[in-house]
């Protein structure tokens, strides 16, 4: 049984991971093709030096970060705050938006955008995509920093409010810091699924907004340049890093 079981583990793990090591392969070919010619590093220099691709980069970053912050803050106030007040109708709501389809909830705020929009007249642009990349990374934050939370319980805001500090105090000193691995390893979460969201995206960035997904889903219609796996290799190096690390933050 050990056996089999292995064996199972073994192909699993190779049709996740099979696909993404010839990508990290073959950026280090020299040729256009998937024939192997010899091993070279131009892909990753041609990489570098498109523009658009640069520029995809940049927009992924900026956004990314602005979303990770605003997401963080919000979404552990709000795990708190379920913690302290629960409510099954606020819980049922948040689950509700991470099954609903990305194209459902890319469509809801592409509608929503132009609905204030006529009356404040603005257009889409990076704000718009950081507005709805901070709406569907709340929930990951929330879900991590509340399972953070159940591990600590209440006795110890309980204790040191017995000891003469109040609710904000005990909080900020006590709670929080408890609290700073889940809350880690929740930034790096929402960092990754926002650095890597192309539907939503898709649909309410402006014509100066476009992210590197939206770069790579455009250049392999085009017809794929290898450089699209130069850059993808690192895109996935990076973010297992951040996954790993994110992992043992929240297991602290």
């Amino acid at each position: 049984m050990k056996r089999w079981l292995a064996v199972y583990a073994a192909a699993f793990f190779a049709f996740l991971h099979l696909p993404l090591l010839t990508l990290a392969a073959f950026s280090f070919n020299s040729s256009r093709f998937t024939v192997w010619e010899r091993f070279s590093l131009d892909w990753y220099r041609a990489a570098f030096r498109d523009p658009q691709i640069m520029g995809g980069v940049w927009n992924s970053v900026i956004i990314a970060l602005w979303a990770t912050a605003i997401s963080t803050v919000i979404g552990t106030g709000c795990a708190y705050g379920l913690w302290k007040r629960g409510s099954r109708l606020l819980t049922g709501g948040l689950y509700l938006s991470l099954v609903t389809p990305e194209i459902v909830t890319g469509i809801s705020l592409l509608a929503l955008f132009q609905w204030m929009f006529r009356w404040l007249h603005w257009q889409l642009g990076l704000y718009t995509v950081v507005l709805a990349h901070v709406a569907f990374s709340i929930p990951f934050v929330v879900i991590v920093v509340s399972a953070r939370l159940r591990t600590i319980g209440p006795t110890l805001e309980e204790a040191a409010m017995d000891l003469g500090a109040n609710e904000w105090q005990a909080f900020r000193r006590v709670t929080l810091p408890s609290l700073m691995p889940g809350i880690i390893a929740a930034a790096l979460l929402a960092l990754t699924v926002s650095f890597d969201d192309y539907v939503i995206t898709s649909m309410v960035a402006g014509v100066d907004s476009e992210t590197l997904p939206m770069v790579i889903y455009a250049m392999a219609r085009r017809g794929a340049s290898p450089a699209i796996n130069a850059i993808s290799a690192m895109v996935t190096v990076g973010f297992g890093a951040l996954i790993l690390i994110s992992e043992r933050m929240r297991e602290r």
